[in-house]
């Protein structure tokens, strides 16, 4: 990543969906390219991809490529809720906050449940409490699903045990289990677990499953584990617009995003950034680190001279979304050492 600051985003921490594409993305991409294929997912680029993702997860799946993790988010949830019902979610999850109403949308009304939690994760007695709240009211919303986000927009990760509690809660009060995992890959290189550990051995039934913030350029996918759902969600994305003509190209993404790790290599990398970043912001003195960045994000509260001080220097990052002084960075695969020292630098420099 360049770190010129004469141009936008140069010194890019706003987001990890600011990089650029995976090289090896690239070329897969003008692979495609040559020649033609059987469209709308008929084509083997999209029969590898399933194979693959049946590989990693340890067991037969299906999988709806789509354009974009909201797409994902919002048709899963279409496909576990009935309008009458609820989702229940945390209160800073991404279906909550950032997706404009695409799931209040495509579940025709459904009602999202926010609930409380540290780190952005789900407390279990809130999850409890609000599974049995007016169960067979039809004054009230009826109890559908629950929303977890691994890695959460924190920057935690559930651990495993604690996803199997919320897995436990859920299954107890017949509710679904969706997952949106915009930073799945981030979540499982933390973790060190298997993908399988951290989604369908949990109880998870679908799963939102991010590659744009990891290195593909347009394509995400929603992995069904509970493959009674995927009809239903076959017509889904068809209605949404979801179904691309040419879906080998959104295909030839995700098939070099699974081949020979490299989704597990770019996580890795993004979350060895963060953790880069934050140690070295540890060293600057008045500097105040909120909790603990286990995947690719970053919180810290800054002085306001610093925070004016690094916009005026090229940086791109959130601030004043959550708590006066309170910024967010992400580090992405493309994000360098060099890149994490500078800023490092810059916030001493800027705030000394």
């Amino acid at each position: 990543m360049s770190t010129s600051s004469s141009t936008p985003y140069a010194h890019a921490f706003a987001s990890d969906n600011v990089a650029g594409a995976a090289p090896e993305i690239i070329d897969a991409v003008a692979r495609a390219a040559a020649g033609p294929a059987a469209p709308y997912g008929a084509d083997g680029i999209t029969a590898d991809v399933r194979r693959r993702l049946c590989e990693i997860f340890e067991r037969d799946v299906d999988v709806l490529i789509v354009s974009s993790g909201s797409a994902a988010n919002a048709l899963s949830l279409a496909a576990l809720t009935p309008p009458w019902g609820s989702v229940l979610c945390h209160r800073d999850s991404h279906i909550n906050n950032d997706e404009c109403g695409a799931p209040e949308f495509f579940t025709a009304g459904a009602k999202l449940v926010p609930l409380p939690g540290d780190d952005a994760k789900i407390a279990p007695g809130a999850l409890r409490a609000a599974a049995r709240h007016k169960r067979g009211d039809v004054h009230s919303v009826e109890p559908s699903v629950v929303s977890v986000t691994q890695a959460t927009e924190s920057g935690a990760v559930y651990s495993l045990d604690e996803l199997r509690t919320l897995g436990a809660v859920a299954e107890e009060a017949g509710l679904r289990l969706h997952m949106d995992g915009a930073r799945f890959a981030g979540a499982v290189a933390a973790l060190g677990c298997t993908p399988a550990e951290t989604t369908w051995r949990a109880g998870v039934d679908l799963l939102s499953f991010g590659a744009t913030k990891n290195g593909t350029m347009t394509a995400d996918a929603i992995v069904v584990f509970d493959r009674s759902l995927t009809p239903e969600l076959a017509f889904r994305a068809k209605r949404a617009g979801q179904l691309a003509a040419k879906t080998r190209f959104h295909a030839a993404q995700l098939d070099a995003y699974l081949t020979d790790g490299l989704w597990l290599r770019n996580a890795a990398h993004a979350n060895a950034m963060a953790a880069r970043l934050q140690e070295g912001l540890k060293t600057v003195p008045g500097i105040d680190l909120p909790g603990t960045a286990e995947a690719n994000i970053v919180f810290c509260r800054l002085p306001q001279q610093a925070i004016d001080g690094l916009l005026a220097e090229g940086y791109a990052f959130y601030h004043d979304r959550w708590e006066p002084g309170v910024v967010r960075l992400v580090t992405s695969f493309a994000t360098t050492a060099q890149d994490v020292d500078g800023l490092v630098d810059a916030v001493r420099r800027l705030t000394v």
